[in-house]
């Protein structure tokens, strides 16, 4: 990768973590589990979460030696076990130079090579154009739109669908 890290999260990220994650245009396209204010007792949570996961899922976006953003993988299990959602977020002073979209490039194909998946999937909300924006850059295709499938902040949103298929 040239703009980015895709690395594991380290106890050291906490204050990085917390500094890019505070940020209300950053919470506003993500589900309501990124709390915002994102604090440092959110931010070493979120941290002792991971070190304790027994094959990490998620992972740091990082610039330089900062982690400045986020990325992982939610498996499904039962019929969709061949399935996983993708999520990402990244802090806002590092928006529209491509770091996200060279990550997820990156994440897809990784995953695709160590896992038994078939489809990886993401719903950003349908007015995130930035997002889709980057879903598309990175190979991902629309499906559809879910509408009326969310709330946030007390406004009923619709999702898009997007997804990429491992190359059979």
């Amino acid at each position: 990768l040239t703009r980015c890290v895709v690395r594991s999260w380290h106890p050291s990220d906490a204050e990085s973590l917390q500094r890019h994650a505070d940020n209300g245009h950053v919470a506003r396209h993500l589900r309501d589990r990124f709390p915002h204010p994102y604090t440092m007792d959110h931010a070493r949570g979120f941290l002792d979460w991971v070190s304790h996961q027994p094959s990490p899922s998620v992972w740091a976006i990082a610039v330089g030696d900062e982690a400045v953003g986020g990325i992982g993988i939610e498996r499904h299990g039962d019929v969709e076990r061949v399935s996983a959602e993708i999520g990402y977020w990244l802090g806002e002073a590092h928006w529209g130079r491509g770091v996200v979209t060279e990550a997820l490039v990156a994440v897809t194909e990784w995953v695709f090579e160590q896992y038994d998946l078939t489809r990886l999937f993401a719903v950003p909300f349908a007015d995130h154009v930035a997002s889709i924006r980057v879903l598309e850059k990175a190979g991902y295709v629309r499906e559809g739109v879910m509408r009326q499938s969310a709330i946030k902040d007390g406004v009923i949103r619709d999702q898009a669908l997007y997804a990429r298929y491992k190359p059979l």
